[in-house]
C-alpha cells in the first residue's frame, strides 16, 4: 500500500477500543414457516376437468417486538384457485422471520418492518407456495414479485386518510 492511502481498516490496527458500529443495524436471525394449510374442497372432482383456474392472492404482514431490538415479522399469503364458482384449492401460508433491528427512528422502523422484512421473506414464501401446490397435485404456481414498498406506502396513506376522516 502506498504511503498516504486512506484506508479506514488501517486506522485502528488490532481493533483495540473498537466500538459498535454507529447507525442503523439490520440482521436476519431466522426464517421459518410458522403455519401452512392446503385444502382441496372439490376433492378428486377437480382433477377430472380442465384446470384453468382464476387465482386470487391476498397478502398481509405484521411485525411485533419479541425482545429489545428483536422483532418477528409474519408474511401471510392466502391463495385461492377457483374454477367457475368452485374452489379448486386454498392455500394459507405464514412465512415468518426473526430480525435483529436497532438504531432506526420510529418511522424508519415501521418501513423496515412493513416493507423490507416482508420483501426479504417473500422468496421463501414463494418457494413454499410452489412446493405445496405441486404436492397437492396441481401445476406449479410461480408468484409474481410483489412491491412491498408500494403496499406499505398505500397502507400508510390509507391510515393517514382514515385519521383525517375521524
Amino acid at each position: 500500500m502506498a504511503e498516504g492511502d486512506n484506508n479506514p481498516a488501517d486506522s485502528n490496527p488490532g481493533g483495540q477500543g473498537a466500538e459498535q458500529p454507529a447507525g442503523p443495524q439490520f440482521g436476519v436471525t431466522k426464517t421459518f414457516v410458522k403455519d401452512i394449510s392446503f385444502e382441496t374442497p372439490m376433492g378428486v372432482k377437480v382433477f377430472t376437468q380442465a384446470f384453468q383456474p382464476k387465482i386470487q392472492l391476498d397478502v398481509n404482514s405484521r411485525g411485533s417486538a419479541i425482545a429489545d431490538n428483536t422483532h418477528e415479522v409474519v408474511l401471510t399469503l392466502t391463495i385461492t384457485a377457483k374454477i367457475d364458482d368452485n374452489t379448486a384449492y386454498l392455500l394459507e401460508l405464514q412465512q415468518a422471520g426473526i430480525f435483529a433491528i436497532s438504531g432506526f427512528e420510529d418511522e424508519q422502523l415501521k418501513h423496515v418492518l412493513g416493507a423490507i422484512c416482508p420483501n426479504f421473506l417473500f422468496p421463501y414464501a414463494r418457494e413454499a407456495v410452489d412446493s405445496m401446490v405441486v404436492r397437492g397435485g396441481f401445476p406449479p404456481l410461480s408468484l409474481a414479485p410483489i412491491d412491498f414498498d408500494a403496499l406499505f406506502r398505500n397502507a400508510q396513506a390509507q391510515a393517514t386518510e382514515g385519521q383525517k376522516l375521524n
